[in-house]
């Protein structure tokens, strides 16, 4: 019951800015050239764990960026979705250029975004699941740009993981060892499709590295490039360059 009157309450009431507080804008035209307007870079966290899939993000996690995911996530300004999507649409176009995948062969080949699964507790206490929301979005902006994408929800949590804030880089690899797993039954997936993972934001990349290691584990994806797509990098994970 959460989700629907947040969303209209966002819709039908004044609102400020979520990333400046700039009066009644759900999102300005600066926030929102920041999420993306500059295009999307290689996020290199460092150190770099272990079976990291090349990642792109659109924006750092800073200023406003941060405010308006944070609104989104926690706050549930729902209506921010698309927004955020659109930021995400922008990553996993540079994720598939980057890794090749948008040529020889690429093209008219559908693109299935992963996103990485919330616990459900979380998604209880938030009253909606930010990151596949985001990834709705961004799969929609996407189609309507051409590129046949679509959402496929095939990662799960297999075990209960700790909370991140606060952790280092070695702790949040040891926190999420093992913890996902590949439900291939959670979404149909057509032969050939072309996977991204795509989360909020890239810190120290263990989440994507672990979400990386259960889609191999799934047989899901083998022969193709990974590749990974995020609205925002924190400035641990946007260490960038060629």
């Amino acid at each position: 019951m959460r989700g629907w009157w947040q969303e209209l309450a966002g819709l039908v009431l004044p609102v400020d800015c979520a990333g400046c507080g700039a009066a009644r804008a759900l999102l300005c035209a600066g926030c929102r050239e920041a999420l993306g307007g500059a295009g999307a870079v290689r996020a290199r966290p460092f150190p770099s764990p272990e079976g990291l899939p090349a990642v792109f993000a659109a924006a750092p996690y800073e200023g406003p960026v941060r405010a308006v995911l944070l609104a989104h996530k926690e706050r549930g300004a729902l209506p921010l979705a698309g927004a955020l999507g659109a930021a995400l649409a922008v990553s996993v176009r540079a994720a598939l250029a980057g890794t090749g995948a948008g040529g020889a062969g690429g093209e008219g080949r559908e693109v299935a975004l992963v996103p990485v699964p919330s616990a459900r507790r979380q998604v209880r206490a938030r009253g909606h699941d930010p990151v596949r929301r985001m990834a709705l979005a961004a799969a929609g902006r996407l189609r309507r740009a051409g590129v046949p994408a679509r959402v496929a929800p095939v990662l799960r949590l297999r075990r209960a993981v700790a909370d991140q804030a606060g952790l280092g880089a070695r702790q949040r690899r040891e926190n999420l060892a093992g913890a996902l797993e590949a439900c291939p039954g959670g979404a149909r997936l057509t032969a050939g499709a072309r996977l991204v993972l795509v989360d909020d934001v890239v810190t120290t990349g263990a989440t994507l590295a672990e979400a990386a290691r259960a889609l191999r584990a799934g047989g899901l994806g083998a022969g193709a490039a990974p590749r990974a797509a995020v609205v925002a990098a924190t400035r641990q994970g946007r260490k960038t360059g060629e």
